[in-house]
């Protein structure tokens, strides 16, 4: 039972790392077939140096559905792929380890790394077994700065429910750095088989806003230009039903003078 109920805050979580992904200034909706994607979003400021990174906060918020008002497909896969006219910058920011955050609930984790949180949100889940009633899962989320994985930063995504029993959940995300046109950052999730094929994420938001000084010079942990008068990230999902669902994000930035 642990280890399903693991599996579906880990859905959760990655609903909510796709929210972050809405950079579009308005409601977006992306559909194939039955299924659809909506998601809304932003940045800001949206005002930034055209040749060097200045700091921003992300925020975002997703939901899958069917037109038909029917039970979505599982969600398998998501690849985000991020504009590569940013950065992301952990200098002197506190890490936090996966060992303090488990088995607490979300203020005791939050208290364990208050210095570490880069973000914070909110997923829903729905667990769907044949012949009964769906139940609703819902967890606050928190992502932390975590140790680096291949020279990369990532982020401990942390999750607790008290449905069957309370648990906490920690999932760690790895942020690739990528060469591949206007995309420079990469992160991969690959949703294992939740609550014996039962259990399905429906919506999720984030904001990730984490500023702070070091050795007196002003840091962030999201920070972007505005070269191009956009900035725009990629979006692959997989379900299975052998639904693929893809999508990029736009949102435009004006260069500050």
């Amino acid at each position: 039972m642990r280890r399903s109920r693991t599996l579906l805050a880990t859905a959760m979580l990655a609903v909510g790392v796709l929210a972050a992904t809405a950079t579009a200034g308005e409601v977006q909706h992306i559909r194939v077939g039955d299924l659809e994607l909506i998601a809304e979003g932003g940045f800001s400021p949206t005002k930034l140096p055209k040749h060097e990174n200045a700091p921003i906060s992300l925020h975002g918020g997703g939901e899958i559905k069917t037109i038909s008002g029917a039970i979505p497909p599982i969600l398998e896969t998501i690849n985000i792929e991020f504009d590569k006219h940013g950065a992301v910058d952990t200098t002197g920011l506190e890490v936090c380890k996966q060992s303090k955050l488990e088995a607490r609930n979300v203020p005791a984790a939050r208290k364990a790394c208050p210095k570490a949180i880069v973000g914070k949100g909110f997923g829903h889940a729905i667990v769907a077994f044949p012949e009964s009633k769906v139940i609703n899962v819902d967890s606050p989320i928190t992502l932390f700065n975590g140790p680096r994985k291949n020279g990369n930063p990532t982020v401990l995504a942390h999750a607790y429910t008290t449905y069957p029993v309370p648990v906490a959940l920690i999932v760690p995300v790895e942020i690739e750095k990528i060469h591949k046109g206007v995309y420079g950052y990469r992160t991969k999730a690959r949703i294992p088989k939740i609550a014996g094929g039962s259990g399905i994420p429906i919506s999720g938001h984030l904001t990730i806003d984490k500023k702070w000084t070091f050795k007196g010079k002003k840091h962030s942990f999201v920070n972007a230009r505005c070269e191009t008068g956009h900035l725009q990230a990629r979006v692959e999902a997989t379900f299975k039903d052998h639904t693929y669902l893809n999508g990029v994000f736009i949102r435009p930035c004006q260069v500050r003078k």
